[in-house]
C-alpha cells in the first residue's frame, strides 16, 4: 500500500487506460466521500457501483451509474443501470459479465499489517478480488473514525494499491420514537420468534419494532445482512446467545454501535456470497428472516422493489433469506407491512400485483390488523386469511369481491 496525496491521486485516475471504467466504490452509509470526489474530477466519463447509494452520488454527463439495489442517490436517473439480481449472485456478476477495473474502499487505518472495511463488507471483498486479478487498481480512504470489525473485510495492505487518510465522521440514523401501528406490528412478529431462533432483521423503523420486542427471548442467534442499534439493545438485554457469533454483512447505527464492534470479537462482518448463500441461512435452526414490501397480493407474492412501474430498491437480499428461512428447521420467511399506504392513501394488500414481484411463498405476512399463518395453506385458504387478518377494514370488501368468495373463516387446507 503506498500512501499517497490527493494530488497524486488524481493523477493516477486521470492515467487510468480505460476509455470507459467501472468503479466499483463502498455503497450503503460507508462511501468514501472525499475518494470519490476526487476520482469524479479526474475521470471524464466511467461507470459507478455501489450498493443502496445514498444521496451524492456523482449524477452528471459522462458517468453512468449501476446498482443491483436502487438507493436514494441513483433513484429515477436516466443514466441508471439497474441490474436485476439477488445479491448473493453479484460475485458472480463481477466475475462473469462486469468486472471491475478501480475499486474504491472505505477503511479503518492499518492495523498490524491490515486495513478493516468497517462497517461495509458485502459485495465489496469480491470486488477487490476481482480488480487485482485483471490489473485493476484498489484505493482506500483511510479514516481513523472508522471501526476495525472483524471477519472478510480485514485486507492486507499489499491488497491495497494506494491510501490517503481523510477524517469523515461516519452517517448516524435519527432515532425516531416507534408509533403504536410499528409497535403493533413489531409484537406480531416477534410472536413467531422463539428462545434459540437465529434471526435476520433489516435497519428501519418496523425491524426496530420488532427488536424491541424480543428483549424477553434467549439464546437468540443473528445471521443477517445487515444490523442497526436494535441488536445491541438485545446484546445488553441478554437476549443474545453468548456462544452464538453476530454476523452481518454491513451496519449502519449511532456512535455506540460503531465503538461496539471496533475489534469486537462478538462481531464478524462477513462478505455476501456467504451470509446471503441460501443453504449456509437454512443450515441454522430456527431462522426467521424479516423482509418488508410495498404490497403483496393474494397470491402471496410480495413487490419490494417497484412503484407505479419505476425501479425503487431491487431484489436485495430478500429471495435469498426467505428460501434459506423456509429450508431451515423450524424456520419462518416473514413479510411484514404496515396495511395501509398514507401517502397514497392506498391498501398494501391488493388482489394481484401489476408490479414484478421480489418474492413469494412465505410462512406468515403480518400488518397491525394481525398475522396470516399461510405455509401450507390452500390458495383460497391462504387468500381468506390475508384479507382477513391483514387487510385493512377498508379494503377488504374489495378485495372479498376479487377473490370471489364471501368472508369466512377458512377452513381445512
Amino acid at each position: 500500500m503506498q500512501i499517497v496525496t490527493e494530488h497524486q491521486l488524481e493523477d493516477r485516475f486521470g492515467a487510468l487506460p480505460w476509455a470507459e471504467p467501472r468503479a466499483v466504490v463502498s455503497g450503503n452509509f460507508a462511501t468514501p466521500r472525499r475518494l470519490m470526489a476526487l476520482f469524479d474530477a479526474a475521470v471524464e466519463s466511467y461507470r459507478i457501483f455501489a450498493l443502496n447509494a445514498q444521496a451524492g452520488i456523482p449524477v452528471r454527463p459522462g458517468v453512468v451509474q449501476e446498482t443491483p439495489f436502487v438507493g436514494p442517490g441513483m433513484r429515477d436517473l436516466p443514466s441508471l443501470d439497474y441490474l436485476p439480481m439477488r445479491l448473493s449472485l453479484v460475485p458472480h456478476l463481477f466475475a462473469r459479465a462486469r468486472p471491475p477495473d478501480v475499486v474504491l474502499v472505505h477503511t479503518s487505518t492499518p492495523r498490524r499489517g491490515k486495513v478493516s472495511l468497517g462497517t461495509e463488507v458485502n459485495l465489496l471483498p469480491a470486488a477487490i478480488e476481482q480488480a487485482r486479478a485483471r490489473g485493476g487498481l484498489v484505493v482506500a480512504q483511510l479514516n481513523p473514525k472508522m471501526p476495525y470489525t472483524l471477519g472478510d473485510g480485514e485486507i492486507d495492505v499489499e491488497d491495497v494499491d494506494l491510501a490517503f487518510e481523510a477524517h469523515e465522521t461516519l452517517p448516524s440514523p435519527e432515532r425516531r420514537p416507534v408509533r403504536d401501528l410499528t409497535a403493533a406490528i413489531g409484537e406480531g412478529v416477534a410472536t413467531l420468534i422463539e428462545d434459540g431462533s437465529t434471526i435476520q432483521i433489516g435497519i428501519g423503523e418496523i425491524p426496530d419494532a420488532v427488536l424491541a420486542s424480543l428483549r424477553g427471548v434467549r439464546d437468540l442467534g443473528v445471521w443477517s445482512e445487515a444490523i442497526s442499534d436494535g441488536v445491541l439493545e438485545l446484546e445488553r438485554a441478554g437476549a443474545l446467545d453468548e456462544d452464538r457469533t453476530i454476523v452481518t454483512t454491513f451496519l449502519f447505527g449511532s456512535p455506540e454501535l460503531y465503538a461496539f464492534v471496533d475489534a469486537n470479537p462478538r462481531v464478524r462482518v462477513l462478505r455476501t456470497e456467504t451470509v446471503n448463500d441460501p443453504v449456509t441461512i437454512a443450515s441454522h435452526p430456527k431462522m426467521c428472516s424479516l423482509n418488508t414490501a410495498l404490497q403483496v397480493d393474494l397470491f402471496d407474492q410480495a413487490n419490494a422493489s417497484f412503484v407505479r412501474g419505476r425501479i425503487y430498491s431491487g431484489f436485495g437480499g430478500q429471495p435469498d433469506f426467505v428460501v434459506g428461512a423456509l429450508h431451515s428447521d423450524g424456520g419462518h420467511a416473514v413479510i411484514a407491512l404496515s396495511s395501509w399506504h398514507e401517502k397514497s392513501d392506498t391498501s398494501t394488500i391488493v388482489p394481484r400485483l401489476t408490479e414484478p414481484a421480489t418474492s413469494f411463498q412465505h410462512s406468515a405476512v403480518v400488518t397491525e390488523q394481525g398475522r396470516a399463518l399461510i405455509f401450507g395453506r390452500s390458495q383460497r385458504a391462504q387468500a381468506r386469511l390475508l384479507i382477513q387478518e391483514t387487510a385493512h377494514p377498508c379494503a377488504r370488501a374489495a378485495l372479498w369481491d376479487a377473490l370471489g368468495a364471501a368472508p369466512a373463516r377458512p377452513g381445512g387446507a
